[in-house]
């Protein structure tokens, strides 16, 4: 049974907005629209991962399909959907009926009376894509000729390709064809039919979301020739024509020459591999998590589905096999904060201990100057490392991990040492200026032109949310890993400091950065709400961003926290009042003068908006963690917790269908924007959803 189901009864509007993503667990995928036709540049049936889960290249973009009935060509229809400039071509929309997520994607198409069904399967953990035809019901129709185009156009995902780049050489024997070189090549091949040389470029294909963004938007795309297969009842002597598969054709997509394949029992494979999260969630229910229900929800059970989509492998530093969590889907790769961040819900909630310890001690090995990686590079796979949370997150998730899974073994002797390194990094002082202050214990971090929080905004020497010195985030996260490492003392200084610099009032709660006084700053860039040192300050003075953003909403969700009970609900109370949305957290009050309600355009004026207004589903998990701990968990609060997070599990079907986007802009309707699918947005959906009983 297909876990989502659309009817489309020919329409384009509003499918052409639903997108649809499969993945392979090595960083590859095919992702497109729900009525077939490619609005990105990422759009396609297969992004290979050549350096998994990086060094991703389009390799298939889409597929071209003809059906002549009764051997009349002038009976041709096309499956297909394009746009050019304005215009749409051909229409193959006005024959779809149906769509399905699950394991494949399925669309089920109606021609006078004759119905085939076109599936796609993404090969687990290969770089192999499947896509098969069924004849459903010929209707009245002797004879069905299927033709199938590949398009191609074998380039980083990130580009598009023009026809006067370079030559696309390809070659056929059989039923097989290659396109491209000794470097980088498709193969393509049938298993019925026969394919028929005609190398041809199309030009013009616009991709409609690239438009928006202000990206170039216009590709050419290159197909070798055309696979044809006689699908119908009755060839012209009367026999059938193709033997057994008359009704099937099923053709699969490689990067190197791939053995004969079996539709189903990869399909079997895939789901009996990558299911392992909802097995062991299975398991767990009684014995571990107790939450988990053995018979899981449905609202459970999707977002497992989604979850499992961002858990890929990344080999350890030594080269041995390693697990790592995709940011998001198409542009991410595997992002350090994004992980940490993302890890409870992934993988600790479900009981994917052994993926989870995987994933920790890959990025122990990667600790340097006491900081974990923020990233690594789309193309060598180096570590970068510009992050100043990334780190603090990571011992979060080592204590998690460790208090869920009970592997004290892997803890003490692998992610101990890492943790006691990171802490002495940030004290001693390490990358960026990131380092205690010893004045009073708060963590100081970079200048004017950096973004090392998670609010990381930049073109050129613009950081769109400056935030040099001393984040109530970082601080918050500080003063709770200090606290799960038995550091008390230097705890209870930080939370004496941390009420000082950031608490203002119980109507407004708390400062979003500050800067000790003689590191404050200059005449004239006080940014709008800031206000000057105050004198109240004891042995430090502080000069406060008085901006309301999410990120006081930390110093109540963390189960250290460094304030007053009466302190905690008021954030929260400032928090629910001032940014609050059906999809999670504003990343700015809207009273604010910097504040940018929508998300479109060139990406200057994206990225202007990017933490200046734009709802962020992920906020919705600390913020009902702080919720529910300022209300006891009361009936009372649980239920209203389930209330706000109900959305966001709603939003399953919308955007991209099982996933949950990166972003909504700020105002109603709130519009799901950014990447669609992002890993910590269904890792805290998932984790509240769980914790609550959804």
């Amino acid at each position: 049974m297909a876990l989502y189901s659309f009817d489309t009864y020919g329409q384009l509007e509003p499918f052409l907005q639903l997108e649809w993503l499969l993945t392979n667990g090595l960083g590859g995928f095919a992702l497109g629209t729900v009525v077939g036709c490619n609005t990105r540049r990422y759009h396609g049936l297969l992004v290979a991962a050549t350096m998994p889960p990086v060094g991703r290249m389009m390799m298939l973009n889409r597929l071209g399909e003809l059906l002549v009935l009764d051997n009349k060509p002038e009976q041709t229809c096309e499956l297909s959907i394009n746009q050019f400039g304005d215009k749409f071509h051909p229409r193959g929309d006005k024959y779809l009926r149906r769509f399905e997520l699950n394991d494949t994607a399925a669309w089920e198409y109606e021609v006078e009376g004759l119905r085939i069904r076109k599936e796609v399967q993404l090969l687990w953990m290969r770089n192999v894509v499947g896509i098969r035809y069924t004849l459903i019901d010929p209707g009245k129709h002797k004879r069905v000729q299927l033709s199938v185009l590949p398009f191609v156009s074998l380039r980083d995902f990130h580009a598009e390709r023009r026809a006067g780049d370079a030559p696309l050489p390809s070659s056929s024997f059989g039923r097989k064809v290659v396109v491209g070189d000794d470097n980088l090549s498709l193969h393509v091949q049938a298993d019925s039919g026969v394919f028929e040389d005609n190398p041809d470029w199309w030009y013009g294909h616009t991709y409609a979301v690239e438009t928006e963004r202000g990206q170039d938007d216009t590709e050419d795309l290159f197909t070798p020739g055309r696979f044809v297969c006689e699908m119908g009842a009755e060839a012209t002597n009367g026999t059938p024509a193709n033997g057994p598969t008359a009704r099937v054709l099923t053709l699969w997509a490689s990067l190197e020459p791939a053995p004969r394949l079996d539709w189903d029992a990869e399909l079997k494979r895939r789901r009996t591999e990558a299911a392992k999260g909802e097995v062991v969630a299975e398991m767990n229910a009684t014995a571990v998590l107790p939450t988990m229900r053995k018979a899981q929800s449905m609202t459970v059970h999707r977002l497992l589905r989604a979850a499992n989509d961002f858990v890929v492998s990344r080999a350890t530093p030594d080269g041995e096999p390693g697990t790592s969590i995709i940011a998001g889907y198409p542009w991410f790769a595997d992002w350090g904060r994004d992980t940490m961040i993302s890890l409870p819900g992934l993988l600790l909630v479900p009981g994917r201990f052994e993926q989870a310890r995987q994933v920790l001690c890959v990025f122990a090995q990667y600790v340097s100057e006491g900081m974990i990686p923020n990233r690594f590079d789309d193309y060598t796979n180096e570590p970068h490392y510009n992050t100043v949370d990334a780190s603090l997150w990571f011992i979060h998730a080592c204590y998690d991990y460790a208090r869920r899974s009970g592997d004290q073994a892997t803890f003490e002797q692998k992610l101990l040492p890492a943790c006691k390194a990171i802490i002495r990094g940030y004290r001693q002082g390490t990358r960026f200026g990131i380092m205690m202050d010893p004045a009073d214990g708060l963590i100081t971090q970079g200048d004017e032109s950096t973004q090392l929080t998670w609010m990381d905004a930049k073109i050129g020497d613009t950081a769109f949310t400056p935030r040099q010195g001393k984040p109530v985030e970082i601080n918050a996260l500080w003063y709770h890993v200090l606290v799960l490492m038995g550091n008390k003392d230097l705890a209870a200084k930080v939370a004496e400091s941390f009420r000082r610099a950031f608490w203002i009032s119980p109507f407004r709660g708390m400062a979003d950065v500050v800067r000790s006084s003689d590191s404050g700053p200059k005449p004239g860039d006080l940014p709008p709400g800031a206000v000057s040192p105050g004198a109240a300050a004891k042995a430090v003075t502080y000069w406060r961003d008085m901006a309301v953003r999410p990120n006081q909403i930390f110093a109540v969700s963390l189960s250290n926290s460094p304030l007053e009970r009466e302190q905690q609900h008021a954030v929260v109370e400032t928090v629910r009042r001032e940014l609050l949305t059906p999809y999670g957290l504003r990343t700015l009050a809207r009273s604010d003068p910097k504040y940018c309600p929508r998300y479109t355009g060139p990406q200057r004026q994206r990225d202007a908006s990017y933490h200046n207004g734009a709802v962020w589903p992920w906020l919705i998990g600390p913020f009902l963690d702080a919720y529910l701990k300022v209300h006891d968990r009361s009936t009372d609060a649980v239920d209203q917790a389930k209330r706000w997070l109900a959305p966001l599990i709603d939003h399953l079907e919308e955007g991209c269908v099982g996933q949950i986007s990166e972003i909504f802009e700020g105002d109603a309707p709130h519009r799901p924007v950014g990447s669609p699918a992002q890993a910590w947005s269904v890792a805290e959906v998932l984790r509240l959803a769980v914790e609550l009983g959804m």
